[in-house]
């Protein structure tokens, strides 16, 4: 619940409390008899009562039902004390009714205090054992002391006796809650010291009381009730203070120590006993036999709390040892306890048997997006299901480990045909989608593997190099493609060095300016006259020269570079395309293509970044497209999805790259606002040649054209294929036929608007038969 007041006078609300409480103490103190003294007693008492009942709601403090409890308790205790003086001179049972209302108090903040303990996981054997001892040692004082003298005195109702010796029993069996409590904790806020000095008062005011009760009065003074107000103030500053909230969270000690406090509390109790069986060696021979039992349960108590703490030390020290060897997130063993493992395998395999020793090195593909695009949580719930799957799908006494992010290892014996049969389990652990917030997504592992014969002298060296080099043989699984697995072999440790090598390069190209954009211009099929570009980012190398895409882009990626380099070429794009435009290089119809990557277009703030470009470099959206994956629609979370819609409001145009390789479902098409499709080169090579891959263009622009997409292809070369295509309705192509991806200067000399297009003529059987060109379709 949301406070009324202002925030600041909020969190001032329990120093108020704390002053008028003492205000009303000071006052009761000096005009205990008087109408004023009553009057702030009463107004204290509402005013904790209110506080019991606001102040938790206010700061969400959990369980609200146990606030409930001790707010009902309050009310209970203030009308117990306020009728008191009035019901005492009254004939029985009436003085009872003071005692009922007191009594039940004790049961609901004794309900509090188990419902706190519960809630805070804080009912250990320890903290039991502790409390029953203080509550022994101390109930045995309060019996002998005081509720058995209350109990004797005559010339009263016995119902009367015997409730004034129930009081003290009350107070020790709160006093071991409370503890339990006490020892159950490792931070001390101010709500919880508020609560702890609420006892306190309670506790000092029942014993002014049974004190007074041995003397055969049930009320002596209003100054006896000077420890209530105490608790009263207390017990509101507690309710309303902000700290409130951590009173139930659990924050106990790992292991109940033998501490400075606890030892403080348990060598008076355990001398309890026996002091009092010497200062009581006069009293009835029942009271003796009274001390000599308790005495031994304690003793009793005493031995099995030290049993217990070696046994909570035994459990915490197993329990750091498990911490050490295992994942925290999987409770898989880890690097450390996997790489001991597989040096005890190459250890005891014979290096003359036929059996040898296989390391796997999996890494998920995609988990990076998974990670980007749900957050971290999801990406944890993601690694838990797969070490889940991966324990159940192999055999117990083959190790499974978390040894990275998403990087799993396993190590097997035996020979080279159960060794691939392992592999296709693995495999079969990410056939079936996984789980992930709202939807299920399809994920694969790069495998990579390596193994060795047996070696009992350098078993500690061959299982480390075993982990690295089922690592490189990983990431050349991975650079091949998701889902793929390697076998190891010596030559890649070059290809490894050359990608670490490749990846340091990269970073100073961004740094000294060596990557440049390229345009390769997307054209009418009819004409050959462009009607855009695509910008291509391009490396050359001061001394390598030029480093293809294919090479460097997948090395961007893993290093998580790709996101600067994205927005570099964005940005270049723009700049390039507002000069063409305003030197008339290019139409008002002409647009650029720049490819986005699936984490950009999970940053929130992207529509935002790209509408400010495009106003810095004067280019209007109708002239920018943003070209994206099919996976970005198929593994898109809620935040890709709301910037593609926010993207497509600005008017950009969304394209779909290499469509036909990936999922390609109509669904993802009708979902999300993209305006065309580019079909990808593979299925283009095949036209004029191979039926099937003619049949699946066709069926990309009928369905393309029913959604009222554009088309592009993707990977023209020959005179033949943009035939083909122009004949079942695709209007825009891009490829060699009309050149390679040029510099700006280059892209512009040859395709500006005065010059003539490329003399590459269109036969004329393609203008005449099979058209579906729509007017006015943008590329």
């Amino acid at each position: 619940m949301r406070s009324l007041l202002p925030p600041v006078i909020a969190r001032r609300l329990w120093q108020i409390l704390a002053g008028y409480g003492l205000i009303v103490t000071v006052i009761y103190a000096v005009l205990s008899s008087s109408t004023v003294a009553t009057a702030g007693f009463l107004s204290l008492g509402v005013l904790t009562v209110a506080a019991c009942f606001s102040g938790p709601r206010t700061w969400g403090a959990e369980p609200p039902a146990a606030w409930l409890l001790i707010g009902s308790a309050a009310s209970l205790f203030l009308v117990g004390l306020l009728i008191r003086p009035v019901v005492t001179d009254y004939a029985m049972p009436w003085p009872l009714l003071a005692d009922l209302c007191t009594f039940s108090g004790y049961v609901l903040i004794g309900s509090f205090f188990i419902v706190m303990l519960r809630r805070r996981e804080s009912t250990e054997r320890h903290a039991v054992l502790d409390g029953l001892i203080a509550m022994l040692s101390t109930g045995l004082t309060v019996v002998l002391l005081l509720a058995l003298p209350a109990a004797a005195i005559t010339g009263r109702s016995p119902v009367v006796s015997i409730v004034q010796a129930c009081y003290p029993i009350c107070d020790v069996v709160l006093a071991m809650l409370v503890v339990n409590l006490a020892f159950t904790t490792r931070t001390w806020p101010v709500s919880m010291v508020a609560l702890l000095t609420v006892m306190v008062g309670m506790f000092t005011g029942d014993t002014l009381y049974a004190i007074a009760g041995v003397g055969g009065k049930i009320y002596a003074s209003p100054l006896l009730d000077l420890p209530y107000l105490v608790a009263y103030t207390a017990l509101g500053i507690s309710a309303i203070h902000p700290s409130v909230v951590e009173i139930s969270r659990a924050a106990r000690p790992p292991v109940q120590a033998w501490s400075g406090w606890r030892m403080a509390l348990l060598i008076p109790a355990m001398m309890t006993p026996f002091l009092l069986m010497l200062s009581h060696s006069a009293e009835p021979f029942r009271h003796r036999v009274l001390l000599a039992a308790i005495g031994s349960v304690m003793v009793v108590l005493l031995v099995l709390r030290a049993v217990s703490a070696v046994q909570a030390q035994v459990e915490a020290q197993l329990h750091s040892e498990h911490q050490a060897s295992h994942d925290p997130l999987t409770s898989l063993p880890n690097r450390q306890a996997i790489s001991g493992a597989i040096e005890q395998v190459v250890l005891s395999v014979d290096p003359l048997g036929p059996d040898r020793v296989w390391v796997y090195m999996l890494d998920l593909d995609g988990f990076k997006w998974v990670n980007d695009s749900w957050g971290h949580d999801t990406g944890d719930q993601l690694v838990i299901e797969v070490g889940r799957r991966l324990r159940a799908a192999v055999p117990d006494e083959i190790p499974v480990a978390r040894v990275g992010g998403d990087e799993f290892l396993l190590a097997y014996v035996g020979d080279k045909a159960g060794a691939l049969r392992l592999v296709d389990d693995i495999r079969g652990c990410f056939a079936r989608p996984l789980p992930v917030r709202d939807t299920e997504v399809v994920i694969s592992a790069s495998i990579g593997i390596a193994h060795s014969s047996g070696d009992a002298v350098r078993s500690a060296v061959t299982a480390e190099a075993l982990m690295r080099d089922a690592d490189t043989a990983m990431y050349r699984a991975k650079s091949e493609g998701p889902g793929r697995s390697t076998i190891f072999d010596t030559s890649m440790h070059d290809q490894v060095r050359e990608r670490i090598e490749l990846e340091v390069m990269l970073r100073q190209a961004l740094a000294e300016d060596q990557l440049h954009v390229a345009y390769q211009p997307i054209v009418r099929l009819e004409t050959g006259v462009p009607v855009g570009a695509e910008a291509l980012v391009r490396w050359m190398h001061p001394e390598r020269g030029a480093i293809p895409p294919m090479t460097f882009i997948p090395i961007a990626e893993d290093a998580g570079l790709i996101g600067q380099i994205g927005t570099w070429v964005r940005n270049e794009a723009l700049r390039q395309l507002g000069e063409w435009r305003r030197a008339g290089i290019v139409s008002e119809a002409f647009y650029l293509s720049i490819n986005v990557s699936p984490r950009q277009l999970s940053e929130p703030e992207l529509p935002l970044i790209v509408s400010g470009e495009m106003l810095k470099y004067g280019v209007p959206p109708a002239s920018v497209a943003l070209e994206m994956t099919e996976s970005v629609m198929v593994d898109g979370s809620s935040v890709t999805a709301r910037v593609l819609f926010e993207l497509r409001e600005l008017g950009v145009k969304l394209l779909v790259d290499d469509f036909g390789t990936g999922f390609s479902a109509l669904g993802y098409l009708r979902r999300f606002p993209v305006t065309g499709v580019k079909i990808d080169r593979s299925f283009v090579t095949g036209l004029g040649v191979n039926v099937e891959d003619d049949e699946i263009v066709r069926a990309v622009v009928a369905m393309s054209h029913a959604l009222g997409l554009s088309v592009i292809a993707e990977g023209v070369e020959t005179t033949v294929q943009r035939e083909a295509l122009h004949q079942v309705g695709v209007v825009n192509g891009q490829g060699w036929l009309w050149g390679k991806a040029e510099t700006a200067e280059v892209f512009a000399e040859q395709w500006h608007l005065e010059a003539e297009p490329p003399d590459i003529p269109l036969p004329v059987s393609s203008v005449t038969h099979g058209r579906h060109h729509r007017p006015g379709e943008p590329g």
